[in-house]
């Protein structure tokens, strides 16, 4: 149950995101940007961030940031400048297009989507609504919450959508909202929807209502759209939509599903329930609002919440009935066939599921390709939730089930005291966790491997539900990590990512008030493009930059 209880080169880390699937333009060769007084010109090549935490590794990180700088983010030159308001809870990550046509005028855009089940899009120069849509049939409500306290007081949209620009006429944003029919008894609904990024028009015949099976021993397991909710963001990769869903809390039926959906058409393609035969024992996928990742070859990457796992295995070493409690998960799709390919579950799951100690509390995150000291590449994921180890696995062979042990790349056993609901972000050699009350941590990486978190963190230690960082910089320099502090009011921090100790600015610090955003939300990640700062809140998006 998801409740409380140092240098790589930049052409290098561009080109990896490039190859996993990462958002930035590319970098100019231009001089480098004023480190203070007035406010630089705008960039020359902009930014575009279009999936949860910029790119399908999930890494948070924004290369191409040439108008933030250590020198220039403080309360003195950078600040809140307005507050973009909704009809609703923004819990999905803001989205960033840059120089979009609307109506004959080229906007930078910012696409905010709200639990009242509406999109809407913003210049994020003046603060303008360029349009906004509602997602809601006729004569339908967002859903209620089940009793559930996780998200509410409504349910709509709370996945982080994704944009294609490539798809359709003037690019293409794809979009879960959920919803009811008003009458009761109510009938509920789980639909994706393709809107036109220049119009917010449906495309593609859409909206595409959400349905499913899974076959399960002696029968098959039916998709209920009532008892679920879509918290994983969702991923593009290689022309396939994958969409993740879990229970309302830990309420039956707990399990956790995955659909595959044509970016090009909305027919869905493949259905995998990773929890078919636990009788509504779970897991479930929460991932604290993360997205399953994706590698070049198209596999997808993520993080399952405590439930059943058999820990008597098959022939190939894969558990007897299909069951993934507490797992990283590899999926492979092949055809209309989602399966998984490989995976790693730890040797005292059956123990951490009674005690509902999640791994899936925490989001999963690819890292670039490292050279171990034997100088073998390894492709590694991260991964950490509620017991407090850092886990990493190698992508090719993840580890399965060892009873008594764990046989996998690295384990840092105790590494983030309090537990993880967050998500993690990378940065020229560090990955940055924020664990529930504790500071934001910074682990360097050397030889494939993760060391001890560095000498000094942050001097905020971070509430339910943590914070999950994000990171600008242009290329390998001027690395700001931005964190937001639930709590009310909200707190947006800045601090230079090669010293955490060292905080250029917080949102408490302006006199009068002038940069609060209200109270927090919880799963919040700061969206960083073009100069701007987009923060999602209970009641819009606070958009911050630099002062004039």
């Amino acid at each position: 149950m998801n409740l409380p209880i140092t240098r790589v080169a930049s052409l290098l880390l561009v080109t990896v995101l490039s190859a996993c699937g990462g958002s930035s333009s590319p970098m100019s060769n231009t001089t480098p940007p004023p480190t203070g007084g007035n406010p630089p010109p705008p960039p020359s090549t902009h930014t575009d961030v279009l999936t949860y935490k910029n790119d399908i590794a999930r890494t948070g990180q924004n290369l191409t940031e040439t108008q933030l700088t250590l020198a220039n983010v403080n309360s003195s030159s950078f600040g809140r400048l307005r507050t973009l308001a909704t009809d609703g809870k923004v819990d999905a990550q803001p989205l960033y297009a840059a120089t979009v046509s609307v109506q004959g005028a080229s906007h930078n855009v910012v696409f905010v989507a709200t639990e009242n089940d509406s999109v809407y899009a913003f210049d994020a120069d003046s603060g303008a609504i360029l349009w906004q849509v509602s997602l809601l049939g006729s004569g339908e409500v967002p859903s209620d919450t089940h009793n559930c306290s996780q998200v509410s007081p409504l349910i709509g949209i709370t996945a982080t959508p994704v944009i294609d620009r490539s798809a359709g006429t003037h690019g293409t944003l794809y979009v879960v909202a959920m919803s009811k029919t008003s009458a009761s008894p109510a009938d509920y609904f789980q639909r994706l929807h393709a809107l036109d990024l220049a119009t917010g028009a449906e495309l593609l015949n859409g909206p595409m209502t959400i349905t499913g099976t899974h076959p399960m021993t002696g029968g098959t397991v039916t998709f209920d759209p009532q008892q679920y909710e879509e918290r994983a963001a969702l991923l593009l990769s290689q022309g396939t939509l994958f969409l993740s869903f879990t229970s309302h809390c830990d309420e039956p039926p707990y399990s956790g599903w995955i659909f595959a959906y044509s970016a090009a058409t909305l027919a869905r393609t493949a259905v995998l329930n990773v929890a078919p035969n636990s009788g509504g024992a779970g897991p479930a996928i929460w991932m604290a609002g993360g997205g399953p990742a994706a590698d070049g070859a198209g596999n997808v990457y993520l993080l399952t919440a405590n439930g059943a796992f058999e820990t008597t295995l098959n022939s190939s070493g894969f558990p007897s009935k299909g069951d993934y409690g507490n797992s990283f998960l590899k999926l492979t799709l092949s055809g209309a066939t989602l399966a998984v390919s490989d995976y790693f579950t730890m040797f005292n799951e059956v123990i951490e599921s009674n005690a509902d100690t999640d791994l899936g509390s925490g989001g999963i995150m690819l890292l670039p390709d490292f050279k171990d000291s034997g100088g073998t590449v390894r492709q590694l994921a991260v991964g950490a939730g509620k017991d407090t180890h850092l886990y990493v696995v190698d992508r090719n062979a993840m580890g399965h089930f060892t009873s008594g042990s764990n046989n996998i790349w690295q384990q840092l056993s105790a590494a983030l005291p309090g537990g993880i609901w967050s998500t993690p972000a990378y940065f020229n050699n560090t990955v940055y966790y924020g664990p529930v009350g504790s500071p934001l941590m910074a682990f360097p990486i050397a030889s494939a491997k993760l060391g001890a978190s560095l000498p000094g963190s942050t001097s905020t230690s971070f509430g339910y539900p943590g914070t999950a960082p994000a990171v600008s910089a242009n290329g390998s320099s001027n690395g700001i990590v931005w964190a937001h502090q639930s709590t009310n009011p909200a707190v947006l921090h800045a601090y230079d990512a090669s010293d955490l100790t060292h905080e250029l600015y917080n949102s408490s610090q302006a006199s009068g008030g002038r940069d609060q955003l209200g109270a927090g939300n919880k799963f919040i990640t700061p969206t960083i493009a073009d100069g701007k700062v987009f923060v999602g809140t209970q009641t819009g998006v606070a958009e911050f930059g630099l002062l004039n």
